[in-house]
């Protein structure tokens, strides 16, 4: 059974950084994508940067210049790393995965940007 699991989410200060990771387990296969959705309180899911296995990059306009999502094609791992966060990035940031026809979630990891 393939499984996300996402880490590296906290409390932190406005401006301060965080690093998120997330890890595929239980498959072997390579995604074509790995990438971040946000979801803050009330409100709907959003896309914050996708990558494919060809080394392609996307980010959404609130990411852009703040974030930088990268893969580790060998460990089927995908990082987010944050800078320059606001308190409106706050919300839970879940991992997703997949190719044409299917897809996978993981279960999401709490930022909150606050003093």
């Amino acid at each position: 059974q393939v499984q996300l699991v996402e880490s590296g989410g906290g409390l932190v200060q406005p401006g301060g950084s965080l690093r998120l990771s997330c890890v595929a387990s239980g498959t072997t296969d390579r995604f074509h994508y790995m990438g971040w959705y946000y979801e803050a309180p009330g409100k709907q899911r959003e896309q914050v940067a996708a990558a494919t296995d060809g080394g392609g990059t996307h980010y959404e306009a609130r990411a852009r210049g703040r974030f930088t999502i990268s893969r580790d094609i060998a460990k089927n791992t995908v990082y987010l790393q944050m800078n320059s966060l606001r308190p409106e990035d706050t919300g839970v940031y879940l991992c997703n995965a997949g190719a044409l026809g299917y897809e996978y979630w993981g279960q999401g990891t709490q930022v909150t940007v606050s003093s």
